[in-house]
């Protein structure tokens, strides 16, 4: 028997749309990568993106657990000696909702061109609205 390795041609491709309201960013952002990597399908082939679309909503209600708000800092350099920026997790979940719960995704995709078209393939929007309707997305409810 030989192993089925999927082609780029033959990916179908679905939407999702993920309500994030109350959910915890860590398992929210692991399930969310998962099915952007192809993972959930039975023709996922770790060097072709198998994955589907998935649009986040409501990602300013996302929930951090502990202390997280006020001791997980988000780092930024500008390459410039001394250029190290520092951001708590309260100011950034404030002004920066989607950038938050897209950098928790992405980072759990793979390193290289793969992680970066796998992650064109995901939407994030602060509010309950999108632009995706035309794309008839299926509601996906996480664990």
């Amino acid at each position: 028997m030989n192993t089925y390795m999927a082609k780029a041609a033959d990916v179908q491709r679905k939407w999702y749309v993920v309500d994030a309201e109350g959910m915890v960013l860590g398992r929210l952002a692991s399930q969310v990568a998962s099915i952007l990597r192809g993972k959930n399908k039975p023709i996922f082939t770790p060097h072709v993106d198998t994955g589907d679309y998935v649009i986040i909503l409501n990602a300013d209600k996302v929930v951090l657990t502990g202390n997280k708000l006020d001791q997980k800092v988000y780092y930024s350099h500008s390459g410039f000696p001394g250029g190290l920026k520092e951001t708590v997790y309260r100011k950034l979940m404030a002004d920066k909702p989607e950038f938050a719960v897209k950098h928790a995704i992405t980072g759990m995709l793979p390193k290289g061109p793969l992680g970066r078209q796998m992650a064109k393939k995901l939407k994030v929007y602060a509010g309950s609205e999108h632009d995706h309707a035309a794309q008839q997305p299926e509601k996906l409810e996480l664990k």
